[in-house]
């Protein structure tokens, strides 16, 4: 059934495309001290920001697959679209991560 937009299960339908806020709650807490509390609207808010960014990244990583004439997006073309939109800080961090498990994995293959 379709939402027509009537409010009815349009909760439920907007929570579908975010990341589990349990999720957002753990990572978040890795950051602060033990005793320190993160209210429901800090991680609500954390858990638009970062299905948000994580979108902004992907669609920019799929404009390069698809002028490739590519269907799928790899870890390398992630970073790319991180440097290109400006976020370099993440670029050399990440390339490192994606190395290292890119030689992981073709050693469990």
């Amino acid at each position: 059934m379709a939402d027509d937009g009537d409010g009815e299960g349009g909760d439920q339908r907007e929570q579908d495309h975010l990341l589990p806020i349990a999720n957002i709650g753990r990572m978040m807490k890795q950051g602060v001290p033990q005793s320190a509390k993160i209210s429901k609207d800090a991680k609500e808010c954390m858990q638009e920001c970062v299905t948000e960014f994580i979108s902004f990244i992907t669609m920019e990583a799929n404009e390069k697959c698809l002028a490739e004439k590519r269907k799928t997006i790899n870890g390398d073309d992630l970073i790319w679209a991180m440097k290109n939109l400006g976020f370099d800080e993440f670029v050399e961090p990440l390339s490192i991560y994606l190395n290292r498990y890119k030689e992981v994995m073709g050693t469990e293959m």
